[in-house]
């Protein structure tokens, strides 16, 4: 599973990153941008990249193109038909095997797909013993990690119409089967978008994306051991995705 990731670059650079058309952050968060975040947990709120036909004041729709928009969603998918939120803290991901198949997930996966932006996520590996050694996975090229995402709206019934929590988004990265050297640090990861299926992700008209998720290559994505600090939500810094140093140091091969 993808359980906890850093997300730190500036909000501008995302944007101009994944050419967003529209940002939407500033009515949802004061000061219009998200603190730097390196230990990314469930509930938390984090950026999403997502294309939606854009809706006037009067509810008509001026165009079908949908509009390429950054927005702050919580990480933990709430369905639409659940009964409460909490549900969310349980579906942070969805595997891919099953994600077409599953109520929570399947008519998400039709039409409200998402970019999750990350530097890179962590995983633990167990040792000898019940000890694990946490480690910073994260694109070689130092790019950006596009991971897949899903992204579901909730109404909260206990709230009035003209209040601006009626509506709660949330989302859920999409994992896959970790291979090769990854798949000694833990059997699964998340599953990532290449930049050249970005646009046809993100449609909400493409109706069918499950030929547009495609593992990422064995040298796409470096790991190295990391501090762990970062077990601890209470941790919090650019510290956490430092390598540790040592002849003692677990490494991979």
């Amino acid at each position: 599973m993808c359980g906890r990731y850093a997300s730190a670059r500036k909000k501008q650079e995302l944007l101009e990153e994944f050419q967003v058309e529209l940002d939407g952050v500033p009515d949802q968060v004061p000061g219009g941008e998200l603190r730097p975040d390196y230990n990314v947990a469930p509930t938390k709120n984090v950026y999403a990249v997502m294309s939606r036909v854009q809706k006037d004041d009067d509810g008509e729709r001026p165009g079908d193109e949908p509009v390429r928009q950054l927005r702050v969603v919580r990480w933990g998918l709430v369905p639409s038909w659940a009964k409460d939120p909490s549900v969310g803290s349980r579906m942070i991901n969805a595997r891919v095997e099953t994600v077409a198949e599953k109520p929570s997930y399947r008519r998400a996966l039709k039409s409200r797909r998402c970019l999750i932006p990350a530097d890179g996520y962590y995983e633990w590996m167990p040792l000898e013993g019940k000890k694990k050694q946490p480690f910073f996975i994260h694109p070689a090229d130092g790019g950006v990690l596009a991971m897949a995402g899903l992204y579901e709206f909730w109404k909260d019934p206990t709230r009035p119409d003209d209040d601006p929590l009626k509506w709660l988004c949330t989302c859920t990265v999409i994992t896959t089967t970790a291979t090769d050297k990854l798949g000694r640090i833990h059997d699964r990861m998340p599953m990532m978008v290449e930049r050249d299926r970005w646009t046809e992700w993100l449609d909400p008209r493409v109706t069918d994306p499950t030929g547009l998720l495609v593992p990422a290559g064995p040298d796409r994505l470096e790991a190295y051991a990391v501090s762990d600090a970062v077990n601890s939500v209470r941790h919090n810094g650019p510290e956490l995705i430092e390598a540790l140093e040592g002849d003692d140091v677990p490494r991979l091969l």
